[in-house]
């Protein structure tokens, strides 16, 4: 079924132009919020809702790709989603399946590199299934990597990355002494899901809501006014304009960084 159209709504600084002869974030990650809110301001159902976020993750993929982002992170259904209305998640457990069957040969034709984390087990044999599909057709694509993060929380992964180090020092294969912070990383799948540059939150929300906390731990935060289905290619290329606009210290002060680019 496609998607209602409704006039775009823009906040002011959405249509601010992106600066092109700055370096884009490396890495964005967005948590998509607002499809519900959207759905009931026009009287839908919250499953109409999703299905226009469908449309806004379209565009936001083609247009990270065009600003030459290597890493896009979407927040698609958190571990804490499976307590909403039985009918909003097979809803969306349907809409998933859906966009894996017929968004991913579009995915690799444009030579983007699929990669879902979670815990998929908690998904239904289907959705497993095509999601080992999917991630396969596209492992060896060498554009965008597109992170999908699926039945997620930050703090699972943390502790799914703690639980591998101490199965390594349970099995002789790893000194205490030696985990540190790289350690850590790598453990947490660090070259698939590298440090966040630029977190987006959409709706107007401000807060993480258990995303990828490890690797936000330096990431530039924005915070859109527009629900997701409003939130467009100007909308994204507005975000990427704040960032270009930041300056990042990483704890050091604008005197080290100012003496870095002398």
């Amino acid at each position: 079924m496609t998607s209602p159209q409704f006039p775009e709504q823009h906040s002011d600084d959405a249509n601010a132009p992106y600066l092109a002869d700055d370096a884009p974030p490396s890495h964005v990650a967005i948590i998509m919020d607002g499809n519900n809110r959207w759905a009931r301001a026009r009287g839908l159902s919250g499953v109409r809702g999703h299905r226009a976020g469908v449309e806004a993750v379209r565009a936001v993929i083609q247009r990270a790709a065009e600003r030459e982002v290597k890493t896009l992170s979407l927040f698609a259904f958190s571990s804490e989603n499976w307590k909403r209305p039985a009918a909003e998640v097979n809803a969306l457990m349907e809409l998933f399946l859906m966009a894996l069957k017929r968004e991913v040969k579009k995915l690799n034709e444009r030579n983007v590199r699929l990669s879902i984390i979670g815990e998929q087990r908690g998904f239904s044999h289907a959705i497993q299934k095509h999601i080992q599909r999917a991630e396969a057709l596209t492992a060896h694509n060498t554009g965008m990597h597109l992170v999908i993060a699926a039945n997620y929380g930050g703090q699972w992964d943390i502790a799914r990355g703690a639980r591998a180090l101490a199965e390594q020092v349970a099995a002789g294969e790893l000194l205490p002494s030696a985990i540190d912070e790289a350690c850590f990383d790598k453990a947490m799948g660090g070259d698939d899901v590298p440090p966040v540059d630029l977190c987006i939150r959409t709706s107007g929300e401000q807060r993480l809501s258990n995303f990828l906390l490890w690797q936000l731990a330096y990431a530039e935060l924005h915070f859109s006014p527009l629900l997701w289905p409003d939130f467009d290619a100007n909308a994204f290329d507005a975000a990427l304009n704040d960032f270009c606009q930041r300056r990042r210290r990483f704890g050091m002060t604008d005197e080290q960084i100012e003496a870095q680019g002398a």
